[in-house]
């Protein structure tokens, strides 16, 4: 067997294992063992690819290596999951710069042997560099706005976006009738990064879910691509599975906020709205611990919603605990799950599963807004966008018509917040100033805690 036939065998068996790897990411119950069986995947395709002739310099191979492992590893380790947003955002966009960087190599060297490259060849390597730039610089900014380095968004033309994006393509048409120049090549990385900070500069936070979703998916379509020019059936392979697996997200995301992907991009959240019906002039309730610890004990169903602000204190596990409490009484918990809650898809089921909360008690909102009219109590943690009734009521509201929860049709409406200040969208909550609805001001991790102490008492 030839060394051609062996890289060849072991590309598949990588691939094959990429493939098992995201099916077993379905569920919590496999989703750990299908990161692992990927990751031994991704071991293999690397050993197949240093085992290729074409290989290049070993010591700047060895170097990048040892790089990678010394900031990969305790950069995951460390972080913590409520950083874990910026994390994704962060690593997405060094693997959509790789790919760009990647394209200027590979071009380079076609100059310095025989010409420009086959259309074949050349056409994959201009749309990697297009789509890494924009992946590298829109994952940045990204992950400037969900560290919150970087407020608000910037009111940038759409004609500024159109501009940037003719001149790429017109670069890139011009590179694949014959021109040969690397600075033109360097001008189209530049062009396209432009485009990627101008288009993700304008979303406001409450975007972000679906903008991290269509960067991921940027990054693998252009790793994809770059596996075209480089002849290399892993990286192809394994940058289809992340492109249409991102863009499916992409559209569920965009779906679950009744938008479409064009007006995330050029019709974000974030810019403010008007004030709700209701709201001006209005007044809240507080409540104690005290008091959330009796509706709670006495409840027969209590729905907790959790959104940014559980993550922000860390107190899914003062959640789960809490929850314990109450079934122990025989009081029945769910949780009510949107889709965009957060900061990235999936993040407070991933916060809820390191808390081990039994992942039956999940509900996704298609599957949680049915039971709103029989729940005595709606424990709401931080979540407020989600919840904002604006969204059916205020037609010239920047959420209206997204789907939220109903948690204003229960019986009972207990809110978690630090202060009453707004969620990212930027406005204003009428369901704060609802009368059935009462506020648990101070860190959402200590209240918890402390209504967990008065049950306990009761």
């Amino acid at each position: 067997m030839s060394r051609a036939d062996v890289i060849t065998l072991l590309y598949i068996l990588a691939f094959s294992l990429f493939i098992v790897g995201l099916h077993m990411l379905r569920g919590p119950r496999t989703a750990v063992r299908g990161n692992q069986v990927a990751a031994i995947g991704m071991a293999i395709a690397v050993i197949a690819t240093l085992i290729d002739r074409r290989i290049g310099d070993w010591g700047l191979i060895v170097v990048g290596l040892a790089i990678g492992t010394a900031v990969g590893i305790p950069s995951a380790r460390s972080v913590r999951m409520t950083a874990m947003p910026q994390m994704v955002a962060l690593f997405n966009g060094v693997g959509g710069g790789a790919v760009a960087l990647i394209s200027v190599v590979e071009y380079r060297e076609a100059l310095e042997g025989a010409g420009n490259p086959e259309l074949s060849v050349l056409i994959p390597m201009l749309f990697a560099a297009i789509i890494g730039s924009i992946s590298f610089w829109g994952s940045i900014v990204a992950f400037l706005k969900l560290q919150e380095s970087l407020k608000g968004r910037f009111r940038i033309p759409r004609q500024v976006n159109a501009g940037l994006a003719a001149l790429a393509v017109a670069i890139a048409i011009v590179i694949a009738a014959g021109t040969e120049s690397e600075a033109l090549f360097w001008l189209l990385l530049l062009v396209a990064g432009a485009l990627g900070l101008s288009a993700v500069l304008q979303i406001g936070g409450a975007d972000m879910p679906v903008v991290i979703s269509t960067l991921n998916a940027f990054t693998g379509l252009s790793a994809a691509a770059a596996g075209v020019a480089l002849d290399n059936t892993a990286l192809i392979v394994a940058g289809m599975l992340v492109g249409a697996s991102g863009s499916i997200l992409t559209k569920q995301m965009a779906d679950a906020m009744n938008r479409s992907i064009g007006n995330v991009f050029f019709s974000g959240l974030g810019a403010g709205g008007p004030t709700a019906p209701g709201i001006e002039g209005g007044t809240v309730r507080s409540t104690s611990a005290a008091d959330v610890a009796i509706q709670l004990s006495y409840a027969r169903l209590v729905v907790v919603v959790p959104g940014y602000g559980m993550a922000v204190a860390q107190a899914q596990r003062a959640v789960a605990d809490l929850a314990a409490e109450l079934e122990k009484r025989g009081v029945e918990v769910l949780y009510g799950i949107h889709p965009v809650a957060g900061r990235m898809p999936g993040h407070m089921n991933v916060l809820l599963a390191e808390a081990d909360v039994p992942y039956d008690q999940l509900k996704e909102m298609d599957d949680i807004n049915g039971e709103f009219a029989r729940t005595d109590v709606a424990l709401v943690i931080g979540a407020n966008d989600v919840t904002n009734p604006a969204a059916r009521t205020v037609a010239d509201s920047p959420i209206y018509g997204m789907p939220i929860l109903d948690v204003d049709k229960a019986s009972s409406v207990i809110v978690l917040k630090r202060s009453m200040s707004s969620g990212f969208a930027g406005i204003d909550n009428p369901l704060f100033y609802d009368p059935k609805t009462a506020l648990l001001f101070g860190d959402a991790k200590s209240s918890v805690a402390e209504v967990l102490g008065e049950v306990q008492q009761l």
